[in-house]
């Protein structure tokens, strides 16, 4: 099962999104539907909000006045908490049961519109994003759904912002434009990244980038890493997480893949994590891996680590799975460092990447693109440590 979190401000459209989503095949799992139905007649859900509001909520057919309800709890921070403690219970309960339900192929799309304000975006294997322009989701506001535009825009500013969002969005979607248009890019995730990711998680199947292709720096990176790093932290219940390798270092071109360090206390740790991190969409490498082992610190059996690589075909990471107490989780460390501290050196790497990458360019892999770079990153590797203040033959 794929689970996958779609979420944008109010007016920007997600139901358009969420409808083209289940027309292709998704389980939707809507939210909103859930807290009205949580709170319909005769249910417990509408008989707590009574006892807590009053029958003042009540329309004349004994449903709930949901515009009564809001002007009660729109500017009273106590009220509010009243009502979610009733109603959020009861549509997680409700959630839960039709994830559960869901066939083992599923890719469930769960429309949550305070997925960012809830930090629940590490829950899932991907998170969508709708955005239109502030003034368009004002004007669908007052014209589609009647509000008045001082209420339109004041929903808006109570929600999360742009800059959150995009912090949370591993895919955003602009629907600020022609419907065909945002339609003909959720037809194409669906196709190109979702179906496939879902086979890969179901079937434990990495993906790999391919033949060493160098990016110039992509400022996003950092945000990129941020976001999976919060993914393996939620599936491995807090283990340290670092981001290294080349696109950790500002400036550097790289090979669009992101690396990440996720430290352990034995490898014997690293193997019962195995199965969390495949279920959060990042399989076991299937083959056995060391680092290259450095002549100053000989012992191979310090090398050894496990690797997860991501399920995302839209996103290629590799998960090294270090034992912290062996050399080779701090000295990834010190480069990455380094390299931070050192222009001259990002210049330099840069370099032999440009130079390296194009004759390795028909592998369909990067193993012997990587073994090339071995002379250089060893004596890198050895100013960097010189740089640290540390020793070759101590893991720190």
């Amino acid at each position: 099962m794929l689970r996958v979190g779609l979420t944008g401000g109010i007016g920007s459209g997600k139901s358009t999104v969420s409808g083209r989503l289940a027309e292709l095949g998704a389980v939707v799992i809507d939210s909103d539907l859930l807290a009205r139905e949580v709170v319909a007649p005769g249910t417990d859900g509408l008989r707590d909000i009574v006892a807590a509001f009053g029958e003042g909520v009540l329309a004349a057919d004994g449903s709930l006045d949901r515009a009564a309800l809001a002007g009660i709890v729109f500017s009273d921070d106590e009220a509010r908490r009243t009502l979610n403690g009733i109603v959020h219970p009861r549509v997680g309960a409700r959630t839960g049961e039709m994830m559960a339900a869901a066939p083992s192929d599923a890719i469930v799309v769960h429309d949550v519109p305070l997925l960012v304000e809830k930090g629940m975006a590490p829950a899932y294997h991907l998170v969508l994003v709708v955005d239109a322009p502030v003034e368009e989701r004002v004007r669908r506001l007052v014209a589609v759904r009647g509000m008045a535009e001082p209420d339109a825009r004041s929903r808006i500013a109570a929600q999360a912002g742009d800059e959150q969002r995009r912090a949370t969005a591993d895919v955003w979607l602009d629907n600020g434009g022609e419907r065909a248009v945002v339609l003909s890019e959720v037809d194409r995730l669906w196709a190109e990244r979702l179906v496939p990711f879902e086979a890969n998680v179901r079937e434990q199947r990495v993906h790999r980038a391919g033949s060493p292709k160098i990016a110039e720096y992509d400022p996003d990176w950092p945000a990129q890493a941020a976001r999976l790093i919060s993914r393996i932290q939620a599936a491995t219940s807090g283990a340290p997480v670092e981001h290294i390798g080349s696109t950790s270092v500002p400036g550097l071109a790289a090979k669009d893949v992101i690396d990440l360090q996720l430290g352990v206390d034995s490898l014997e740790e690293a193997d019962k994590l195995a199965h969390a991190l495949g279920e959060a969409g990042f399989p076991r490498y299937p083959e056995p891996l060391s680092d290259t082992v450095l002549p100053s610190h000989p012992d191979p059996e310090m090398w050894r680590k496990r690797v997860h690589c991501s399920a995302d075909p839209g996103r290629p990471v590799n998960v090294h799975v270090r034992v912290r107490e062996w050399p080779a989780w701090r000295y990834a460390l010190v480069f990455r460092d380094w390299m931070r501290a050192h222009p001259e050196e990002v210049a330099a790497y840069a370099a032999l990447k440009r130079e390296l990458a194009p004759a390795f360019a028909a592998d369909g892999g990067a193993t012997r693109y990587a073994d090339a770079k071995d002379p250089w990153m060893h004596a890198a590797l050895a100013r960097a440590i010189e740089w640290a203040g540390g020793h070759a033959d101590r893991p720190w």
